[in-house]
């Protein structure tokens, strides 16, 4: 049933729209948490250890998660019909995610006894995991945030994105105090059947509970719709929003110099045995500082606040470098993941205030390029760069290792100090376009 009065709709709707964001938005981050930070280990542990092999996977899924955020969020711009994708998505992406444990060496020489296994396993691993992106991305990055986007208004933005901003952490936190211990038994087909069967309840759960809200729907031919946001006359009409995307590709950047050596860095560098102690203070002590700063950002305007809350980050950037011991580090790491939340759901919620009404699908392809895309070409380059010239090492088993050096806090603080320019632009510019302001 849809309602005529948007104010009393959105009375109705508040309960429910936090009800929504948070299960889509939790059970999405556990299914990408198992994507990004577990796959890898999978076929580090069980496949093959080769480097070629994981970059192979992570270059895809990348390239194969923004193509089809493109595609998916301005198919749904056209439809109307966020509710479908959600719920389809979630299930078949969570099936996807099951299917990862049936695939193993053996499982391939015995299918395929003339062909090299290991090669066999490696090409299914990427073309599941490209599969896998493709429905996470369809149902996650383009449907349900554009779902979120039509469902909110300015008023509420911050918050919301505060809250979502804490979901992959809280996921990290789940996946690796509940379920790290199966894959450390070798346990990788429950392990994934677990987190695939719980995305794919979800998904059933969505298609009879959630309901679309009302957006206007862009005209023209599909093709043109997808490609509308990549023309520069669309970034001519809307110039804010294009600048918030700049802001958010140099937050996602710098983050990107130094977050895939973290633990590793704390690990082996800081040589802090108790590195499981550090991550849950941390992510927990920046879940609650990202949540209650939401509603900050909301009487201050997520704009404005997008340079004080960035400058919070680059001083938790500035207090990693000289930190040594356990408490010095959760300290630092709080204030650094803190400004880095806050950081994400101000240019998040910006983002989404000038979004255009019928475009809120197709904003999320643009938002994977700026927000994913470029920052995971970039930034883990560069932090590999800086970790080379330093050249710091540590000996295992006689064997001399290379590890990660506190120049990475350093860089990724020089890279962040970019966005002053275009955080400037944005509370100089003119004043936002129309944005959608009633909820289902």
């Amino acid at each position: 049933m849809r309602h005529d009065c948007p104010v009393m709709d959105e009375r109705l709707a508040k309960p429910r729209l936090w009800t929504w964001v948070v299960l889509l938005g939790f059970t999405g981050q556990l299914a990408w948490t198992v994507e990004n930070m577990y796959l890898n280990v999978f076929v580090y542990d069980t496949i093959t250890d080769s480097p070629t092999a994981l970059a192979a996977i992570v270059a895809t899924s990348a390239v194969a998660a923004t193509v089809a955020t493109l595609l998916a969020g301005a198919a749904s711009d056209r439809s109307g019909r966020r509710r479908e994708f959600i719920a389809a998505g979630y299930v078949l992406w969570g099936a996807c995610t099951a299917g990862f444990g049936l695939v193993s060496v053996d499982a391939a020489a015995s299918m395929l006894p003339m062909l090299d296994a290991v090669v066999v396993a490696v090409i299914a691993i990427v073309v599941l995991d490209c599969i896998m992106s493709i429905l996470g991305s369809a149902a996650n990055d383009a449907a349900f945030n554009a779902w979120v986007t039509d469902s909110t208004n300015p008023g509420n933005r911050g918050r919301v994105d505060g809250v979502l901003a804490t979901m992959p952490l809280l996921a990290m936190l789940l996946v690796f105090g509940a379920l790290d211990p199966l894959t450390k038994g070798g346990h990788w087909s429950l392990f994934f059947s677990i987190v695939g069967g719980v995305t794919a309840l979800v998904g059933v759960v969505a298609w009879f509970g959630l309901r679309d809200s009302r957006a206007p729907r862009p005209g023209g031919r599909y093709l043109s719709s997808v490609l509308h946001g990549l023309r520069p006359s669309t970034a001519r009409e809307h110039p804010r929003l294009y600048i918030a995307l700049v802001a958010w590709a140099i937050l996602g950047i710098s983050t990107q110099v130094f977050l895939p050596y973290l633990i590793i860095y704390v690990q082996r560098y800081l040589d802090i045995d108790g590195y499981a102690i550090v991550l849950a203070a941390v992510l927990l002590g920046a879940a609650v500082i990202s949540v209650v700063g939401g509603r900050v950002l909301d009487r201050v305007g997520p704009t404005r606040a997008i340079l004080p809350v960035v400058a919070m980050y680059a001083l938790g950037l500035l207090l990693m470098f000289p930190a040594r011991g356990m408490l010095a580090v959760i300290g630092a790491g709080i204030v650094m993941m803190s400004g880095f939340m806050l950081g994400v759901a101000a240019i998040s919620a910006t983002v989404r205030n000038l979004t255009p009404p019928d475009r809120a699908g197709q904003v999320q392809g643009l938002r994977m390029i700026f927000a994913v895309l470029i920052p995971m070409v970039i930034g883990p380059f560069l932090g590999a760069a800086v970790i080379a010239g330093a050249d710091e090492t540590f000996v295992e088993l006689g064997v001399v290792k290379q590890v990660p050096s506190p120049w990475i806090f350093l860089t990724a603080a020089a890279v962040v100090t970019l966005i002053v320019l275009p955080a400037m632009l944005l509370r100089t510019a003119g004043s936002a376009p129309k944005t959608l302001e009633t909820t289902s």
